[in-house]
């Protein structure tokens, strides 16, 4: 993999970062539902009975109902924007075969567009066509690397694998905390791996750090406290 003269170290400026950047976005979005859909479940559950057998069965159905639900939805998603992809891709170097000159002078226009004056527009969209035309349409027209199309594959796999982890967690506590605590232990640990989660994404997004987890964390307490207030009235109207 070469590294651009001058670049940062901090900025993402390598090949395969669209790849990079799937995985992480599907594994990120995968662990944070894992943790808030199956603790939802399992601290409803909880509210409605002490017993360990339904709890934990409920948690692993949402466990393996999650991961495959995610793995799917990522699936279809990264494969309907692959396909667009590609289908651009082919339509540049149509483009590009039918008639170059055409090309090169939106290339030209393009840069001029970028600021650059006619003459260093021409010399950059001269010496890029030298070098790859199809690669210089595609990152100026579309923003697409045509060595760089995203996987659905990975972000399925990225997906499922963080949804079962953030799903263990939940799982875990509400398993082996004593019965009189479980569900605020379970608490307290979703909470701490929201924030994480919505850290990670605001780092993978260039967003605001502070903003990111608060709306994570809350959307996760709102979720805890909805579900095992259902699992509360329930158990109280069986009993």
């Amino acid at each position: 993999m070469t590294e651009l003269s001058g670049a940062h170290a901090d900025e993402p400026h390598r090949q395969g970062l669209a790849q990079r950047l799937n995985g992480l976005r599907a594994g990120v979005l995968g662990a944070n539902d894992g943790i808030v859909s199956t603790a939802a479940v399992v601290v409803g559950v909880a509210g409605a009975t002490s017993e360990v057998g339904p709890v934990l069965v409920a948690g692993l159905a949402a466990l393996v109902g999650g991961a495959v639900s995610m793995a799917l939805g990522e699936y279809v998603s990264v494969s309907s924007q692959r396909d667009s992809e590609r289908a651009l891709i082919q339509k540049e170097r149509r483009e590009l075969a039918e008639d170059p000159d055409a090309e090169f002078a939106e290339l030209v226009g393009l840069y001029e567009a970028q600021g650059l004056t006619r003459d260093t527009a021409t010399r950059v969209a001269t010496e890029l066509t030298a070098s790859d035309a199809l690669k210089a349409h595609l990152s100026i027209e579309l923003n697409i690397d045509a060595d760089d199309v995203v996987s659905p594959w990975t972000a399925a796999l990225a997906s499922a694998v963080a949804f079962t982890i953030g799903a263990l967690l939940p799982l875990a506590m509400i398993l082996l905390a004593p019965v009189e605590v479980r569900v605020p232990l379970t608490f307290a640990a979703v909470l701490v791996a929201l924030a994480i989660t919505g850290y990670v994404a605001a780092w993978i997004g260039g967003a605001r750090r502070g903003r990111s987890i608060l709306r994570t964390v809350i959307g996760g307490a709102l979720a805890l406290g909805a579900t095992y207030l259902v699992g509360s009235l329930f158990g109280v109207a069986a009993g």
